[in-house]
This record gives C-alpha cells, structure tokens and sequence, in this order.
C-alpha cells in the first residue's frame, strides 16, 4: 500500500509537469485587466450543480445533530449522588462535559453510606464539549452509588454514563444536581468520536460562541468576536451540537464556490474555466476540512475572496460601488481575524498602483485626473477605514452585554471602548508572545510544497482502523498552484500582465506576512492563500483552453484533483481505513504524519 501512495505521489507530479509542457506561451494570454463575461444560463445550472454536489460532501458525517443540552452547573463544593438502577459492577465510564472549567472528585458506594474515592477529573480548556472516558481501579464490590463533589472552580457537567462490560447501567438521581446529569441518557454514545465530540481548536471558539449566546464573558478572547458571532448562528439553529457548532463554517465554505465561480467567470469568461476552477477549490483538501471543523479561518476566508473579487471589479469596471463593497467586506473580515488585515495591505497596493497609473494618464486633462484621484482617497477612506472601523467596533457587542451593558447607548460608554480597545491590546501581546510549541507545526516555506500537513483528529478503533482528519492542501492544488503563481508573477513583470499581477499581489499578502512571524504556526495558516492558487491555474487554464488538446487537458487536470479528494476523503473526514491505506495516503512524503 506505501508503493502505491508513491505511485500516487508520482502520478501527481507527471500531470502537472505535462500541463505546464503543453501549455502554449503564455503572452498568448497576457491580458490587461478589462471587465468580463455576465454569467448565463449555462453558467448557473453549471454553478448550482457543483455547488450542490460539494454542499452533501460537506455536509454528510459533519457531525451529530443531537447531544445533551441541559448541564449540572456546578459551584465549588457541590455535589450530585446518582443511584444505579441495580447494583452492578463498573468496568468504565463517560462524563460529557460543559463549557465551564474545573476539576470534581467521584466515588464510589455501594450502599450510599461509606464512600472511596475513583478518580479526580480535571476538566480544563481542552476538555470541554466532549464525551471523556475515565479509566480508574474497578471496585470488587458491586457500585450502587455514584457521587460527584467539585474541587475547584464551577464546573458544567452535562451527562454521566455508567458501563459493565458492553452494556450500559441504568442511572436514577438521588439527590444535589444529579436530574441533569441523567437526563439524556438515550444520547450516550458508545465511545468519544469527531461525530459526538469537540477536537481541536474548536474547544476554544465553540465554547466562546455559546459565551456570547448566554452573555458570559468570553474565554477566548484572541482574536476578534466577529467570527465567533457566525459561528454563533449554527448554534442557535441546530443547538449546541457538533452539527450546530459546525454547520455555519460549512455554509459559508459552500458559499465560496459560487463567490469563485463568480470571480473566475469575471476575471476569465466561458464556462470551462470558471467551472473547471470552482472543481478545483471544491475538491481542496485543505478548503473541505477547514470549512467543516468550528474555528473561525472559514468566514476570515470567505470575506477574503469576496473583497478581491469586488476590487477587482473595481479595477475593471471603475465602479465605486464595488470599490465600497470590497471595503465593506474586508471589515467583516477584519472583525472575524486580524489576517485579513493582510489582505487589506495587498488590496491598499493594488489600489495604489491603479491610481498611479490612472494619475499619470495623459489622455485626461491633469485637473480632471487629481480630482478623481482626491475622491477615490476621500472614497476609500470611508469605506476602507470609517466603515470597517465601525463593522469592528460594533462586532464587541456580546462584549458589552457579557459586561452588563445593553441598549444602543453601550456603544457610547467609555467602559464600552475600554473593553475594545483593551482586547486590542491583549491580541497583539498575546500573538507575539506565543512560546509553545507542536508536533505538527510548520513554516510558511513547507506550506507551500505540502510539506508538513497537521493531524487534527487521531483515532486508534480496537480492530486496528485508523480515523484521522488531516488538514493540507491538494498536492495537485498546492504544488500545481505554486507553479502557476510563479509563471504568473514572471508573465506580470515581462509581459505587464494586469491580471497575473493583481492575483500574485493577492498571493503574496497573505503569505509575506507569515515570514516574519516567529510564534508557532501551521499549514492552516495557508488556508487563504489556497483561494489565489485556484485562481492562478485559472488565468493558465484560459491560456491552455486555446491550445490543441487544451481543452481536453484542463478536464483532465481537474478530474484528476477530484480523483485525489476521493482517494484522500477518509483521511479528510475521520473515515475509518486500516493501517495499510492509512499509510499509503499519509505516507507520500517522509515528512508527513503518519
């Protein structure tokens, strides 16, 4: 199975060194930037179906639509006693747990009188959300009692169950908090899974996003509210659930095919280009596992594509408008995380050098051109600073609510800005202070080439399966997308190619930035640069369809990214695969995970 990943990995590399042997000179299809096509029929029936189809993929095994919702909210020095229905013996037990932190004592009794401690579990920031399995000495004499006593803190616990072997002991309360602790006891799974559990990050965000529901004080307060606030409404939606917690970040993942589409018909015209690119991003690696885990990269993601795309318009069409609507969406992206503010520098540059070009025009009257020039300033200064400022600010509102504030009027208050402006702070200090390190993590200049993938999810089943989710960028996507973004940049500075340029500024933004950045980080990080590789092969693919074959060879390329998501999906989706197929798929590079 290992040779076969190999052949695999090869086989890659072969398609992507014959599309770009055969692709034709590229001053064929240097272009400057001008407006595109409008999208036809054909263009939405082509845009639904793949959206459509991508939609269940992402959709199916998200996660459990059902999970306990009532939790005992414990103080310091409570406690819950639960009677087994009859007394029996126990071989293990599952404790799903809430989103408030703190450690409890349980014990044993089998008669309700005289008690031995278990276990002392510590249910910290990375227990929260998650169905945990003790392990503790198995008592000799039958358990007829259970009681839970907090140590510290005030703890939520939301169920316990009780097993003898396979088959799970009945529970009664007794007494103290002990209703809400078996109450749902037809949701107990029989082991802790991605399907029925938190993983990863989003321990962090979907504990915050509840937070902001319930007007607690936030505890992951490291990047802006914004994308919390998102993530927020799959909660409302579909409850507290690994499927509610995750379902908007999968919606708006979704979103970004047609946002694609859309970009590619405007930047390329026709249908295969636009089609066979938003595959491209459909069948990523790294764009299905991102969209489909509770963190907050997606909506940054998102509201990146959408103020490229309306800039772009912008710079082909001089509407102002667009211009104000690729403003306005990169401060809802700035409000979700502060790397979108990346974006907006690669934005300012592009912009800038629009404007030079369009000062120094002389086929308009010099009076005309520092007049237009003065109330484009004046233009993006409202609607790149004022505008996002405010998105920025306003997004603090379960800040202030978590604070006791409420009404219009908190957004006035100087307690209201202190809480801003003192998160502010905390950011910048936390992120730059950032010393830990991890087994996966990574440099920018291995997320380029697909060098150090990160294992958010690992599972050992008993019959000897592997479930994994692994987040990395489509090898065809990654290396195949580099490629294209070099002959771009190359095909920008020899041929003036305006659109190559506008794609590789957008490239670079995102990624300079990480190459000064010494905290630990991850090839998550790359996520946004994922998008401009699409869109590079894209522009090559326009040049490519005018070949002999072109055609032929970009459906081709495409389907072959569609035969690689196929074959990578159970290590993408936490599918079980035994240990063979788990090595041949993770095992292309030494350096990868496996």
């Amino acid at each position: 199975m290992k040779t076969l990943g190999m052949i695999l990995c090869g086989l890659t590399v072969l398609v992507i060194a014959a599309f770009f042997m055969l692709l034709p000179d590229i001053r064929s299809g240097v272009t400057r930037v001008v407006p595109g096509q409008k999208a036809g029929r054909k263009d939405r029936i082509l845009c639904f179906a793949i959206t459509l189809v991508y939609a269940a993929a992402a959709f199916i095994r998200l996660g459990d639509t059902q999970a306990p919702q009532s939790f005992a909210e414990f103080c310091a020095g409570e406690e819950a006693v639960l009677r087994l229905e009859e007394p029996s013996r126990i071989d293990r037990m599952l404790l799903y747990t809430g989103i408030n932190t703190g450690s409890y004592t349980v014990a044993f009794s089998s008669d309700g009188a005289s008690w031995s401690d278990a276990f002392t579990f510590e249910q910290d920031y990375a227990r929260i959300l998650k169905w945990e399995e003790q392990a503790f000495s198995v008592p000799a004499d039958p358990v007829g009692f259970i009681r839970v006593t907090t140590a510290g803190n005030d703890p939520w616990l939301g169920e316990i169950a009780v097993f003898c072997g396979e088959e799970r002991v009945g529970l009664s309360p007794e007494k103290g908090k002990a209703p809400a602790l078996t109450d749902e006891q037809e949701l107990v799974p029989e082991a802790s899974t991605d399907q029925n559990s938190s993983y990863f990050d989003e321990v962090y965000h979907v504990r915050t996003a509840e937070e902001h529901i319930r007007a607690i004080r936030p505890y992951e307060i490291s990047h802006p509210p914004l994308g919390k606030i998102l993530l927020s409404l799959g909660i409302r939606i579909f409850g507290l659930t690994p499927f509610g917690w995750r379902a908007a970040g999968t919606f708006f993942g979704v979103l970004m095919l047609p946002v694609m589409y859309a970009f590619l018909k405007k930047l390329e015209g026709g249908t295969l280009v636009p089609a066979c690119g938003t595959i491209l991003l459909a069948s990523d690696f790294m764009h299905f596992v991102q969209t489909r885990i509770a963190t907050i990269d997606t909506y940054a993601v998102f509201f990146i594509l959408l103020m490229c795309l309306f800039l772009y318009r912008y710079v082909s069409g001089r509407k102002k408008r667009d211009l104000a609507l690729s403003g306005v969406f990169f401060g809802f992206g700035a409000a979700c995380k502060w790397t979108c503010l990346y974006a907006g520098a690669g934005l300012a540059v592009i912009w800038l050098v629009f404007q030079l070009i369009r000062l120094f025009d002389r086929e308009k009257p010099a009076r005309q051109r520092r007049e237009t020039f003065f109330c484009n300033c004046v233009w993006c200064l409202l609607f790149f600073v004022i505008v996002p400022a405010c998105i920025y600010y306003l997004s603090y509102i379960p800040y202030g609510t978590a604070n006791g504030m409420s009404g219009p009027g908190m957004l006035l208050k100087r307690d209201y800005l202190d809480i801003v402006l003192k998160n502010q702070s905390f950011m910048f200090s936390y992120h730059s202070g950032v010393t830990a390190t991890h087994p996966y993590s990574s440099v920018w200049y291995q997320w380029m080439l697909d060098i150090r993938p990160i294992l958010y999810y690992l599972d050992y089943a008993q019959n000897g399966d592997y479930a994994t989710i692994a987040a990395f960028v489509n090898p065809l996507l990654c290396w195949g997308g580099l490629a294209a973004v070099i002959m771009l940049a190359f095909s920008a500075v020899m041929y003036r190619d305006g659109k190559a340029a506008f794609l590789v500024a957008g490239y670079l933004a995102q990624l300079v930035p990480w190459m000064f950045v010494k905290r630990v980080v991850f090839e998550y990080h790359y996520f946004p640069c994922t998008v401009f590789l699409v869109l590079a092969l894209g522009h090559l693919f326009s040049v490519m369809k005018k070949a002999r074959y072109g055609k032929a060879l970009i459906i081709g390329f495409t389907a072959f990214a569609v035969l690689l998501f196929a074959l990578f999906y159970p290590v993408l989706s936490a599918l079980p695969v035994d240990r063979e197929s788990f090595t041949a798929l993770l095992g292309w590079l030494p350096t990868w995970p496996i």
